[in-house]
């Protein structure tokens, strides 16, 4: 009998935006005194503890504390690399963890006869295999070649960061065949950040969402405990330390788009809570920047949210169409110009050519970016007449 915590895709340092950063650090330390008060055996991170090889000084002392508070607890934690704190190097911060004492790598690979060999890392009558998450799932190929040097009468526990055929639905990426995989008791799965409990096969779910899409899907993060002494071993540990709330707006006017939306938002209670702002439709006049969004963030922290989101990916500004026939296809560029300048009567059409002029120049021998970029925009501004 054996409990333990499963958890995977922890993305520390992964959100750029700093109250999304520290929510995200919540949701780890929550899990960790999850784990501490739940008194299991031991902690599996099945990959993607960072959200890079290489994360900031910042993010690994608050790490190393969590790690801390474990070993203090005697409660030893095991892991492997995931796709994103994988290094083809193989040398990655997960390695000063280990060397710190504070975790066990639990990757061990030896290549015999066209097969590759995992090396049992054995605790408590417990075997744990692990595998390594690679960018662009080229682990896939390499797990089909996977063996067990076998652990006989033992627990086995087999991590893994990759997608596997139960889980990838229809998706037309490459997953590994469960059939070809080794035999084990328990498969701890990180990678696809979903909650799914495929008999042995478990995905955790991330420990915080990780981006803006799996804050509409997901709203909190998950983990899961362990305890093969129970009828029913699977516990699903979800954390929610802030509330989710999603709005979709379809806009087509950019001047009257912050007033649509400050006005339904002004019906909701929006106090300490995550607002997720989804922006779809086609302006038919203006354009995306034209949306007054510095006065809707400023009216949901009147509201004192907790941190707002916007998505205008399905947001598109109509195509304007120039209808006329351009006859001279030898001069397009001149003729192109002519034609929109009487269409399109302005003072400003007759700097066109000078500043397609400017922008034409080429980057000259010896001449730094930071130079070139300076001089354009200073010869951009002459043209134009800003000062």
């Amino acid at each position: 009998m054996v409990k333990f915590a499963h958890m995977a895709d922890v993305h520390l340092g992964g959100w750029k935006q700093r109250p999304l950063q520290d929510l995200n650090f919540e949701h780890f330390r929550k899990a960790i005194n999850t784990c501490i008060s739940e008194n299991v055996e031991f902690v599996l991170i099945a990959g993607d503890l960072f959200d890079s090889a290489f994360p900031p000084i910042e993010i690994l002392k608050e790490a190393f504390a969590e790690f801390k508070r474990l070993k203090e607890a005697n409660i030893p934690c095991f892991i492997i690399a995931g796709s994103h704190d994988y290094s083809v190097s193989g040398k990655t911060f997960l390695d000063v963890l280990e060397k710190a004492g504070f975790c066990k790598n639990v990757e061990d690979v030896e290549e015999k006869d066209g097969k590759l060999i995992l090396n049992p890392t054995i605790y408590k009558g417990v075997a744990l295999y692990g595998y390594p998450g690679r960018r662009a799932g080229l682990e896939i190929p390499e797990l089909r070649r996977v063996k067990f040097n076998d652990a006989p009468g033992m627990f086995k526990i087999f991590m893994l960061h990759t997608t596997i055929d139960k889980a990838k639905g229809n998706l037309p990426i490459d997953a590994i065949e469960t059939d070809l995989l080794p035999k084990a008791d328990y498969y701890a799965l990180g990678h696809l950040h979903i909650k799914s409990d495929l008999g042995k096969f478990v995905y955790s779910g991330p420990i915080f969402p990780n981006n803006f899409q799996e804050l509409e899907d997901l709203e909190k993060g998950s983990f899961y405990i362990v305890d093969t002494s129970l009828n029913n071993p699977m516990k699903r540990i979800e954390i929610e330390m802030k509330k989710v709330v999603s709005f979709t707006f379809q806009i087509d006017n950019a001047t009257t788009a912050a007033e649509k939306i400050i006005s339904e938002l002004d019906k909701n209670d929006l106090e300490d809570k995550i607002v997720l702002l989804r922006i779809k439709g086609e302006l038919t006049e203006n354009k995306n920047s034209d949306i007054k969004f510095s006065q809707i963030e400023e009216f949901v922290k009147q509201k004192k949210a907790y941190f707002m989101l916007k998505n205008t990916h399905d947001l598109k500004t109509k195509e304007v169409e120039l209808e006329f026939e351009v006859e001279d296809t030898n001069n397009l560029e001149d003729e192109t110009i002519e034609l929109y300048s009487k269409e399109n009567p302005s003072e400003f059409n007759d700097k066109i050519p000078q500043l397609m002029n400017s922008l034409s120049v080429e980057k000259q021998e010896g001449e730094t970016s930071e130079s070139f970029e300076r001089r354009l925009w200073d010869e951009s501004k002459g043209i134009i007449g800003f000062e």
